[in-house]
């Protein structure tokens, strides 16, 4: 299973390189595509519970960089 994530950056907020450290931090990757960064759970499956929670840390990551996002978990 993996979660997928787009970030919509503001010019008055955090740099890209900054925001890029912060997920890396959390154990997402870089990517290319459609897609900004990816992050592999390592398991087939999770629960919503976790889904949520691992949401809930993305959003306090970000919270003051000034950045919206998106997230896809397939």
């Amino acid at each position: 299973m993996k979660t997928y994530l787009t970030i919509i950056f503001n010019s008055e907020g955090s740099s890209p390189s900054q925001v890029r450290d912060q997920l890396l931090n959390l154990g997402f990757q870089v990517t290319k595509g459609n897609y900004d960064f990816v992050y592999d759970w390592g398991k087939d499956s999770a629960s919503k519970d976790e889904l949520i929670w691992f949401a809930d840390k993305v959003h306090s990551s970000l919270k003051k960089a000034n950045v919206y996002f998106t997230i896809e978990t397939v």
